[in-house]
């Protein structure tokens, strides 16, 4: 299953805002440029037809020619004609330059003669004005714009300030801690419903978990009882009753089979207390000295040859009991799929501890090796599956990292602290 890139909300809200601005933004420079062009074009048509006429009431009532070229001319004319307004280039004396003028011509007939009202106004001074406006609006946009995005986020931050605290909290939350969670009250009814939610259910959960710690730790107390008593009724049986030879091994199966029960519980019962342990006190541990103890204990227990590397001597910050059950069982668990005289090899490192014992084939379900009752086919009648289990879950309690790899015709089990 690909894993998709997650952005917090607060960022996908700003990107969505980004990009209509943006969007908006692109399309309204245009628009505004034609909208002002018109606006401006009509404007100007406007101002020289007013000209024009100023123009023609001027000479109608002076009866006088004038002449500003190239800004508006009257000249007489044999005929009169449909009145023109074009864009044309012409000199201008004080730029010394051809310029581009917005012209209009009209044809009057005044005082009994026909004239020609030319009047111009400069296109460049229309689209300097045009770009100005421009540049103003696009600045002040850009202003409205940076406030309202940096407002909106300061907004959304205060709007989801509960809720993000409500998240943390949840995060942190633990059963171990046995205590309800801190939750921050909304005046949003959608934030204010969730939070109700999530304390009711959490609520529940401590109540939950805390019944069924109590009925697991009952049930395993009564059961260690009776498997206790059980054990010892039996064992008098066998010391003082006389009993054939195959009442003696079908009793002695019993036995074992009651103190498989009894192991399998305690494991159970230890597992659990592991799930729900927070670590308090830890003190400096020495791996090697660890290690070495639990060889000594086990060399009267196998025939298997244990060999011990030691490369470093390694100091760790932890539980001691906890260090020494985690390599314990590690040990335990390779005696238990070692062969004859087989030879367990114990690596210790700067920063892991590696046990290996030899093996035939590399077992299939790796990803199933660390959990609770796993059997492969090499292990099938061997132990009760929780070793490893404890194993793991003791790493996980101090964040060390359990792996499993087969080489060399060995199961290899590492610990990296």
């Amino acid at each position: 299953m690909s894993k998709k890139t997650k952005i917090s909300l607060l960022q996908k809200t700003s990107r969505a805002f980004i990009l209509i601005s943006f969007l908006l933004y692109i399309i309204s420079i245009p628009a505004l440029y034609f909208y002002v062009s018109k606006l401006m074009e009509t404007e100007v048509e406007e101002e020289l037809y007013s000209r024009s006429f100023r123009l023609e009431h001027y000479v109608k009532k002076n009866n006088e020619l004038l002449e500003l070229p190239p800004v508006f001319q009257v000249v007489e004319i044999p005929e009169l004609r449909q009145e023109i307004i074009k864009d044309t280039l012409i000199y201008d004396p004080s730029q010394d330059e051809m310029e581009l003028f917005h012209e209009l011509s009209t044809f009057k007939k005044i005082n009994g003669k026909n004239y020609k009202i030319i009047v111009r106004s400069m296109v460049v001074e229309t689209q300097d004005i045009i770009l100005v406006i421009l540049a103003y609006f696009l600045i002040s946009l850009l202003i409205v714009f940076l406030a309202q995005f940096y407002f909106s986020r300061a907004w959304n931050r205060i709007l989801w300030k509960s809720f993000f605290h409500n998240l943390s909290e949840m995060k942190a939350f633990s059963v171990k801690n046995k205590s309800p969670v801190s939750l921050q009250e909304s005046n949003i009814k959608e934030f204010s419903e969730l939070r109700d939610e999530i304390y009711n259910l959490t609520e529940k959960v401590l109540s939950d978990y805390e019944n069924l710690k109590q009925f697991t730790e009952n049930v395993s107390h009564e059961l260690q009882t009776s498997l206790a008593i059980m054990q010892a009724k039996l064992e008098n049986f066998l010391n003082e009753a006389e009993i054939t030879n195959s009442q003696f091994l079908q009793l002695s199966s019993l036995q074992s089979d009651i103190q498989r029960l009894a192991k399998l519980n305690k494991k159970l019962v230890f597992l659990t207390s592991l799930e729900n342990l927070a670590v308090d006190g830890t003190e400096n541990v020495s791996v090697n000295k660890v290690v070495k103890g639990l060889i000594e204990d086990f060399k009267e227990l196998t025939s298997a040859k244990l060999e011990f590397v030691e490369e470093e001597k390694v100091i760790l910050n932890t539980d001691p009991e906890l260090i020494r059950v985690l390599i314990q069982n590690l040990i335990s668990n390779a005696i238990k799929y070692t062969n004859g005289e087989g030879e367990i090899r114990l690596l210790l490192k700067q920063y892991s501890l590696s046990v290996s014992n030899p093996g035939i084939k590399e077992i299939e379900q790796k990803d199933q090796i660390f959990k609770r009752f796993f059997k492969s086919e090499i292990s099938k009648g061997k132990g009760i599956g929780l070793g490893l289990a404890i194993v793991k879950k003791i790493c996980e309690l101090f964040d060390y990292d359990l792996t499993y790899k087969f080489t060399n015709q060995r199961h290899h089990f590492t610990v990296n602290f």
